[in-house]
């Protein structure tokens, strides 16, 4: 029970995105389209899981002086072997990540959870935190994606939903239209987290 609640924890109650605010940059950036949000977000999964993965090996073996540029080195190598492997194997995607799938070695989100979490604790509970948070980034994009897409191409995953009739609207694909939907989704899941919070607290008293 206690592995799962470290998985869930990233997904609505501390989702990097949603309620951390960390990693803004790519919500914004390569969200325009929901297959570009959906393959950055199982990029940055798999480099974080894999980092707390690598990080809960070591913790022990590293100088604490020294354990940034060992993170941020572990980090480098993971994300490389990422963008290989989506060169050869997509590289139409590849092109439309651009410069954003190099800067996942400095996302925010990444390092803290080497810092705070997998240096601290065994490889099974860091793996599913790395997996946990992954997976809420993930989610995260793809809604902002899908909706972006959706109200700014009258599409989703590129198979079009609206018919001719439909004037797109344009500022969902642009950078403001991005920012007021992440601030609505923000505010939504903060409301929701709050809620929560009070059922907790209403089935503590009872």
């Amino acid at each position: 029970m206690e592995l799962w609640e470290i998985f869930k924890r990233g997904l609505i109650m501390e989702n990097p995105i949603f309620v951390l605010a960390l990693s803004l940059c790519p919500a914004l950036a390569v969200t325009g389209e929901a297959i570009t949000s959906l393959t950055m977000g199982f990029c940055v999964m798999f480099v974080i899981t894999a980092n707390n993965t690598v990080v809960s090996i070591i913790r022990n073996f590293v100088n604490p002086k020294v354990r940034v540029p060992v993170y941020i080195t572990s980090i480098a190598t993971i994300v490389t072997m990422v963008e290989l492997v989506l060169q050869a194997v997509a590289p139409l995607l590849y092109k439309a990540l651009g410069i954003y799938l190099a800067l996942v070695v400095v996302f925010a989100i990444i390092l803290a959870r080497a810092e705070t979490f997998a240096s601290k604790n065994s490889i099974v509970p860091s793996f599913l935190d790395g997996l946990g948070m992954g997976t809420g980034f993930c989610i995260a994009l793809v809604i902002i994606g899908s909706i972006r897409e959706f109200f700014g191409m009258g599409s989703i995953f590129g198979l079009k939903i609206l018919g001719s009739w439909y004037n797109p609207a344009l500022i969902m694909i642009l950078p403001p239209g991005g920012f007021i939907l992440i601030g609505y989704l923000v505010a939504i899941v903060k409301v929701y987290n709050q809620h929560q919070e009070k059922l907790k607290m209403r089935r503590g008293e009872m």
